[in-house]
C-alpha cells in the first residue's frame, strides 16, 4: 500500500524557520479560475466546487495545513501569484515554455488537449482545416486564446477573447462565434451540461497542465510536486476524474502516472532529482 510524505517534513521546516507560504502555520491561500467548469465553478451551496478545488483540498489535507481557494479571471491569476498575492495558483495552467521561464511548476497532473465546441446539428470539425474562415471564441490569457491567434492568419480564423470559458462558450450559443476553442475536459463538460451543444475536432497537443509557483519557491513547489505523485499512486486523481470528468484514466496517463525529479521535464525550472513516491496510508 502507498503511503503519503511524512508529516516530520513539514515540522522540520517549521522548526528550521523556513516562511515560505506553501507550508505557513497560517495556511495556504491559492487561486484559480472560478468559471472553468469542471475544474472550478459556482457550487450551489456557496463557494466554488471542482476537480481543482477538490484537488487543491487534498494537498492541504497532505501536507496537514489549512487552505483558502480563491476565485478570480484566468488573465488576473499569474500576476497576483507573481506580486505574493497567492502562494501557487491551482487552477489548469498548460506548461509552456514561454511560462516556464517566468516560473516554475509542478509535474503535469493531467494531459490537457484542445477541443471545438460548436452548435449541435453543425457538421462536425475533424482538423483545424474543416474551421477555415469561422470565428473562434476563447477564455482571454488561456493556451487556446494564444493557440488559436497563433494560426489565426494561416486558417482565416477570427478569434474573440471573453473574461471567461462560460463567456466563450455562450458566444457560440448566442451566434456570436462558430466555435469555441477550450480543453477537452471542459468542452466534454458543456456538451454534457447542454445538448444544444456538441464536440468538435480534438487537437492533440502533447502538453500538460501544472501548477504555478513563483521561481524563487523550488523547496515548496517541490513538495506540492511529491503530493501529486502520491496522489496519482494511490489513485486519489483517478477518483476524481471518475467523479468530475465520469472519466476513468488510461493507464499511462500523465493523471495516474508520477514524473521522475520534480517539474516538467524538457522546460525550465525541472529538476531531475532522484526520490521514491512514499505516502503514508
Amino acid at each position: 500500500m502507498v503511503r503519503r510524505p511524512p508529516l516530520f517534513i513539514f515540522a522540520l521546516a517549521c522548526m528550521a524557520g523556513l516562511t515560505s507560504p506553501a507550508v505557513a502555520q497560517d495556511g495556504l491561500r491559492v487561486a484559480l479560475d472560478g468559471t472553468f467548469a469542471p475544474h472550478a465553478m459556482p457550487s450551489l451551496s456557496g463557494g466554488v466546487e471542482g476537480f481543482n478545488v477538490d484537488l487543491a483540498k487534498l494537498i492541504a489535507e497532505r501536507l496537514d495545513t489549512t487552505i483558502q481557494i480563491d476565485a478570480a479571471q484566468f488573465s488576473g491569476l499569474i500576476p497576483a501569484m507573481q506580486a505574493g498575492t497567492y502562494d501557487f495558483l491551482v487552477a489548469p495552467v498548460t506548461v509552456t515554455a514561454e511560462r516556464s521561464e517566468n516560473m516554475i511548476f509542478t509535474e503535469g497532473f493531467m494531459d490537457t488537449n484542445f477541443t471545438f465546441v460548436q452548435k449541435a446539428g453543425t457538421a462536425p470539425g475533424a482538423t483545424l482545416e474543416d474551421y477555415r474562415g469561422q470565428s473562434i471564441a476563447v477564455n482571454k490569457g488561456s493556451a487556446y486564446d494564444v493557440y488559436a491567434n497563433e494560426h489565426a492568419a494561416e486558417y482565416d480564423l477570427t478569434v474573440t477573447a471573453y473574461g471567461t470559458a462560460t463567456d466563450a462558450v455562450e458566444a457560440v450559443l448566442t451566434g456570436r462565434a462558430d466555435a469555441s476553442l477550450t480543453g477537452s475536459t471542459v468542452a466534454a463538460w458543456a456538451v454534457k451540461k447542454n445538448p444544444r451543444l456538441a464536440l468538435g475536432a480534438e487537437l492533440a497537443t502533447g502538453q500538460v497542465w501544472g501548477l504555478p509557483f513563483r521561481k524563487d519557491d523550488v523547496e515548496n513547489r517541490n513538495k506540492v510536486d511529491a503530493v501529486l505523485e502520491c496522489l496519482k499512486a494511490d489513485g486519489s486523481l483517478a477518483e476524481l476524474s471518475k467523479k468530475w470528468l465520469g472519466v476513468e484514466p488510461a493507464a499511462g496517463s500523465m493523471i495516474v502516472t508520477p514524473v521522475a525529479g520534480y517539474g516538467v521535464p524538457g522546460f525550465a525550472g525541472y529538476e531531475d532529482t532522484a526520490h521514491e513516491v512514499a505516502c503514508s496510508s
